[in-house]
């Protein structure tokens, strides 16, 4: 219910704020408004669940079911496993959504519907490195796998050697494929007596065997929305290639690690939860309580979003704060078994 609540908060202001720059096509509408949920269901799910655990706790407390509980002889290790293990395994199925393009990409899908009237959007000069070879694209269309107005820049011995000239180019088995294409090659040896530059005509061609379209869209455009599957693929792919990898290794932590501060949050919120309404304040607490939630939420996007345009790096944005609430949820943990 919390989860629908802002989700249906988050859709509606959205869709307020950018209503003049949509289609006024209802199929398109549809499509816009089902992606920015998706979105909506990533940001916000992790802080639904802690939302839910505050609001079930407050529950207990005000119907005064908590302190039956004590009176049965369950210790507060016992309520809390239930949080716990619910909340861990709504965030394993949570991590396993990522494997979905579809939600994965939510974000990137919707904008290009606000902005093109078209979920996926053509890419445009696109300039890499592949195994020693310079290659540009001026098109590229993920969808159709297709790309065109390719250049292939051929390096040997920090010199030119080859640049393969085509029109179009297409991905098939693992693999980009010319048809025909015009071949430039350079002498080794420039001098009179050389034989002088060749322009052969190739057929059939086969370059960047493993790269997807949708890697290239991604990494070479610098989007982090990785699907579990694109993300390690693209890892594999670039550390062979001695390429930096922080980028793809940030979206993998996004994706594996950061879901895991909620377990930690409700692990330490929890013990701070009186027995009773008759010890504390439950409107002032539980104001507090969400009011914190929100802010190692709020402090978890900003340093996840600095990782992401390479500001700090996502060890120290993302993986350490995330082990330091692992460590005090830990320690709170042990301090109460023990206590029993």
């Amino acid at each position: 219910m919390i989860l629908f609540a802002l989700v249906l908060f988050l859709v509606g202001f959205d869709y307020m704020d950018n209503a003049d720059e949509l289609s006024r096509s209802a199929n398109i509408l549809l499509i816009y408004l089902v992606y920015k949920s998706f979105f909506a269901i990533d940001m916000l799910l992790p802080l639904s669940l802690v939302f839910a655990m505050i609001t079930t706790k407050i529950f207990l407390i005000r119907s005064n079911a908590l302190v039956s509980f004590y009176s049965l002889g369950y210790s507060k290790i016992d309520i809390l496993r239930p949080f716990v293990v619910v909340s861990t395994s709504i965030i394993v199925l949570f991590i396993s959504l990522h494997a979905l393009p579809k939600f994965s990409r939510a974000d990137e899908f919707a904008k290009n519907i606000r902005n093109y009237s078209q979920y996926l959007n053509l890419s445009q000069d696109l300039f890499f490195t592949h195994e020693d070879k310079f290659i540009y694209f001026s098109k590229m269309h993920p969808l159709k796998q297709e790309a065109e107005d390719i250049r292939v820049f051929s390096i040997e011995n920090n010199s030119l050697k080859e640049v393969v000239i085509a029109k179009k180019a297409f991905y098939r088995d693992d693999a980009w494929h010319i048809k025909e294409a015009d071949l430039i090659i350079k002498p080794d040896d420039i001098s009179f007596s050389s034989p002088g530059i060749k322009v052969l005509t190739g057929q059939d061609l086969k370059i960047l065997e493993g790269f997807r379209p949708k890697m290239l869209d991604q990494i070479y455009e610098g989007k982090v929305n990785f699907t579990i599957g694109d993300a390690f693929d693209a890892l594999v792919l670039l550390e062979n290639q001695g390429i930096d990898t922080t980028s793809i290794k940030g979206a993998l932590y996004k994706i594996f690690i950061y879901p895991f501060f909620v377990p930690c949050i409700v692990i330490i919120i929890f013990f701070f939860v009186p027995i009773s309404a008759r010890f504390l304040n439950i409107s002032l607490f539980s104001f507090g309580a969400i009011l914190v939630t929100l802010m190692v939420w709020g402090i978890l996007y900003m340093l996840i979003e600095l990782s992401n345009n390479k500001t700090i790096s996502s060890e120290i944005g993302i993986v350490t704060p995330i082990v330091i609430l692992l460590l005090i949820a830990i320690r709170q943990w042990s301090k109460h078994r023990l206590s029993r």
